[in-house]
């Protein structure tokens, strides 16, 4: 596999009342349109945690900081390219009134259980949708701090330990 079609993704998964956060958005291979959490890639300035909270954003026009991960998927997609992604949660205590997507590819955002994600009308973008909001229902939860900030590897001194 080339290097190019390797991909560092996040995906925030939403907990409110009961129900998930979701994007309604086209699906550029298939152009169908599908669920997905609000996710993306991590762009070269950010950390994963900068990254997850942009994503939010833009892709819902929420404010939210991250409470924990929920770990790290993979995905082959049908165009031969890996895709990795970090699943970070938020559980928060109330939302702001109004809040849209910042961003023209999302076309709507639902609030849905598993259970009506796997009804809707609408497929998942990819199992890794399900299998995140599946994991945060199992009381899958690791602490932000698991997650080391970037360090430069230039340096003046090493120092061997």
């Amino acid at each position: 596999m080339d290097r190019s079609q390797l991909h560092l993704t996040v995906a925030a998964v939403v907990a409110y009342q009961g129900k998930f956060l979701l994007v309604e958005e086209r699906d550029k291979q298939s152009q169908k349109l599908v669920l997905n959490q609000p996710a993306g890639h991590v762009e070269s300035n950010e950390d994963l945690i900068t990254a997850v909270e942009r994503e939010l954003f833009e892709e819902t026009g929420l404010v939210l900081k991250a409470d924990g991960w929920l770990g790290i998927s993979q995905l082959i997609a049908g165009n031969g390219h890996r895709y990795v992604r970090v699943n970070f949660y938020f559980e928060p205590d109330s939302l702001s009134v109004a809040y849209q997507p910042q961003d023209a590819d999302i076309l709507a955002l639902h609030w849905l259980t598993l259970q009506q994600l796997t009804e809707h009308q609408l497929p998942e973008r990819s199992q890794l949708v399900s299998d995140a909001m599946l994991q945060y229902q199992q009381g899958v939860r690791l602490p932000l701090a698991l997650i080391k900030s970037p360090v430069s590897s230039v340096s003046a001194s090493k120092t061997v330990l």
